[in-house]
């Protein structure tokens, strides 16, 4: 019980906060997200990488972020062929069960179930997963009209990756940055988790569910919240990741359906029901379900 009262309802509460703001009306969320997207996040990801010096825990995060990204593609290919899915609705069910909400939600928890330590591997999982989302995702949005370069040009606009550079090449050569000026992008950093927590709970607010097909819905909710931690567990056994790398990686696959996934699928028209009903499901059923795996990792 003290991992639900001491971890999740904290999140939760924040997470409703940002849900009533969106449904009284009393701030939208563009601009909430665009402070978080272009000032925010790029500076948790400059000092996250400009603190890291590159070791095999890098290396092995990149990995797991490839194996599990084709391994979700695979299950998912395999289901569709099965069940006789169009291309429509798999690039429906791959986006919903393959990219996870491992920043707004999984980076925050991380935090307050395992520290400072575990916090630092969720953010670099968090950049690389918002890369693959921007690229990757995209693409099977939009696979009819889109090239693999057009994804990837995507990613060259992402005010993350750019922060993201800046951080490795400050760090590769060592520049040393004055305090007052580190202070600043502290600042900015320490107020990036916050904002993306409210700014999700205002995502939550915008997705309609107008008719749920629960087959598909049960179907990629056991996929999100089940099948993929499985999946992380034998990556992190194969990789021979450390206790803290493993339960960051095994908790962040855990995660429910990225909202921002979501909205991409409106965007597209790439089976925009079925994801944001995942993902309305997969964010409500994650409390009962990460209160399990946290209690299974003794949080």
């Amino acid at each position: 019980m003290s991992v639900f009262i001491n971890v999740l309802v904290p999140i939760v509460v924040i997470f409703l906060a940002g849900f009533l703001l969106q449904k009284k009306h009393l701030l939208q969320v563009g601009p909430v997200s665009a402070v978080a997207l272009y000032i925010l996040n790029p500076a948790l990801v400059f000092r996250t990488f400009y603190t890291t010096e590159p070791d095999a825990d890098l290396f092995r995060i990149v990995a797991f972020s490839i194996l599990f990204l084709l391994a979700m593609l695979l299950i998912n290919k395999l289901i569709g062929m099965i069940l006789k899915w169009d291309s429509q609705k798999t690039s429906g069910m791959t986006l919903a069960t393959t990219f996870m909400n491992s920043g707004n939600y999984g980076a925050p928890l991380i935090l307050f179930a395992f520290g400072e330590t575990a916090f630092a591997y969720s953010i670099i999982f968090m950049v690389i997963q918002a890369l693959l989302m921007s690229t990757v995702g995209v693409y099977i949005a939009n696979r009819s009209s889109l090239t693999a370069a057009d994804a990837f040009r995507v990613v060259l606009k992402m005010p993350v990756f750019h922060a993201l550079i800046v951080g490795i090449l400050c760090q590769a050569v060592q520049l040393d940055i004055k305090e007052s000026y580190l202070d600043a992008v502290n600042m900015l950093a320490d107020a990036a988790i916050p904002v993306v927590m409210i700014v999700l709970g205002m995502q939550l607010a915008k997705i309609s569910v107008s008719s749920l097909d629960w087959k598909l819905v049960s179907m990629g909710t056991v996929l999100r919240l089940v099948i993929s931690p499985m999946v992380a567990l034998v990556f992190t056994l194969v990789l021979q990741t450390g206790d803290t790398l493993s339960a960051v990686l095994i908790v962040s696959a855990a995660m429910p359906s990225a909202a921002t996934i979501a909205m991409i699928a409106v965007q597209f028209d790439s089976s925009p029901e079925i994801v944001s009903s995942i993902t309305l499901v997969t964010t409500l059923l994650s409390v009962p379900s990460l209160w399990l795996l946290l209690t299974i990792f003794g949080v």
